[in-house]
C-alpha cells in the first residue's frame, strides 16, 4: 500500500484527519511562496496554493499519496490572511464584525500514478458584532496566531460566530467529507487501527 504524506504543517489538519481514521505516514510541509498574485480571487488563492504545495512534494516523493490544503478567509473580494501582528489581528477581526464572510479551502490530491484531483470549499461564516472589550480578550488569549482571518473556530473563537453555512472542517483547516472522497476517490484505504 502506498504512503500518505501531508503537505502541510498544520497540527489541526491532523486532528481533522485522526478523527476519520487517517493518519499520515509522513508530514512535509512545503516551502512556496503564498503572496496572492495581482487580481487573483481568494477562491483561486487558496485553490493555487495548495496544489503547489502538493506539487512541491510530489515531485520529490514518488510512489506517494500527497494531500495538501491551504485555507483563505475573504471578506467580500479581499483575501485575509495570517495576521503578522496583534495590531494587524485586531484589523482583521474588526473587519470580520457584524458580517459575513467566506471561508475558502483549496485542497489537492495527487496519487502516485501521478493523478491529481483538486477541490475548493466554501464555508460561510457571520459573526457577531464584536466590541473593544471582546476584541482585547481575544487577542490576549494569542489564538489568533497562525490562523487565517486571526481566528480559529474551534477555540475561543467560536464564541464570535452567529452562524454558519457549509462544513465546519473546512473552517478549522480541512473538509473532512471532501478530504475522504478526494483520498477514496484516488484509491487512498486507511490503514486498519
Amino acid at each position: 500500500m502506498s504512503k500518505l504524506i501531508l503537505a502541510s504543517a498544520s497540527p489541526r489538519r491532523l486532528e481533522l484527519l485522526a478523527q476519520i481514521g487517517i493518519v499520515p505516514d509522513q508530514v512535509v510541509p512545503a516551502d512556496i511562496d503564498e503572496t496572492p498574485k495581482a487580481d487573483e480571487s481568494p477562491r483561486r488563492l487558496a485553490l493555487r496554493l495548495a496544489e503547489e504545495k502538493a506539487r512541491a512534494i510530489a515531485k520529490t516523493n514518488g510512489g506517494a499519496f500527497v494531500l495538501a490544503a491551504d485555507t483563505v478567509v475573504a471578506c467580500g473580494s479581499r483575501a485575509i490572511g495570517k495576521a503578522s501582528d496583534e495590531k494587524e489581528a485586531r484589523k482583521f477581526l474588526s473587519l470580520l464584525s457584524g458580517r459575513r464572510h467566506r471561508v475558502y479551502g483549496g485542497m489537492c490530491l495527487i496519487a502516485p500514478d501521478g493523478t491529481e484531483r483538486s477541490r475548493v470549499i466554501e464555508t460561510q461564516v457571520k459573526f457577531r458584532s464584536l466590541g473593544a472589550e471582546d476584541l482585547n480578550r481575544y487577542l490576549s488569549h494569542n489564538e489568533w496566531r497562525g490562523k487565517a482571518g486571526a481566528y480559529a473556530i474551534q477555540g475561543y473563537g467560536a464564541t464570535f460566530v452567529k452562524a454558519i453555512s457549509g462544513s465546519y472542517s473546512n473552517v478549522v483547516g480541512l473538509s473532512l467529507c471532501e478530504a475522504d472522497g478526494l483520498l477514496r476517490g484516488l484509491g487512498y484505504h486507511p490503514k486498519e487501527v
